[in-house]
């Protein structure tokens, strides 16, 4: 059963995204980027409040670097939309389970180091090239009750 709702073209929304900011890190990379996603949308907390739809959620200014870039405007594929739709039903993995960040550091070719904190927010862990950061419960104790 979905935590948030989402019709067809949410999926698809969704899934061009996983896609686009995720696909060089595999099905459990792209499926972190949804959980990071779906936890934006119910947490309601830090520079996420007022987030109620998965378009809202990507369509937020500065979110996400990929909808600069031509690969989000593709077609969304099925795979995608299978983990999109993954996602939306609450399936989290460390070490997107609780986070509201993530980036990537260095260049494509050459990862830095994961900062110990993004925006004052602890690193949760990393997943391949990706940085990962959950808040403080003082920040937003609602992540954590949100499953």
């Amino acid at each position: 059963m979905a935590v948030v709702k989402a019709r067809k073209q949410d999926i698809d929304m969704l899934a061009r995204l996983l896609r686009a900011e995720a696909e060089t890190e595999g099905e459990t990379g792209m499926l972190l980027v949804g959980n990071v996603g779906i936890n934006r949308i119910r947490a309601n907390c830090s520079d996420f409040k007022n987030l109620r739809t998965i378009p809202q959620m990507i369509n937020q200014p500065h979110a996400f670097e990929a909808l600069q870039h031509g690969l989000y405007y593709q077609n969304a594929r099925e795979r995608e939309r299978r983990l999109a739709q993954r996602a939306v039903n609450g399936e989290r993995v460390w070490p997107g389970k609780f986070s509201l960040w993530y980036f990537r550091p260095g260049t494509f070719d050459n990862p830095g180091p994961c900062p110990d904190t993004w925006y004052n927010q602890p690193k949760a862990g990393r997943y391949k090239k990706h940085c990962f950061y959950e808040p403080t419960a003082k920040e937003c104790q609602n992540v954590y009750n949100t499953f």
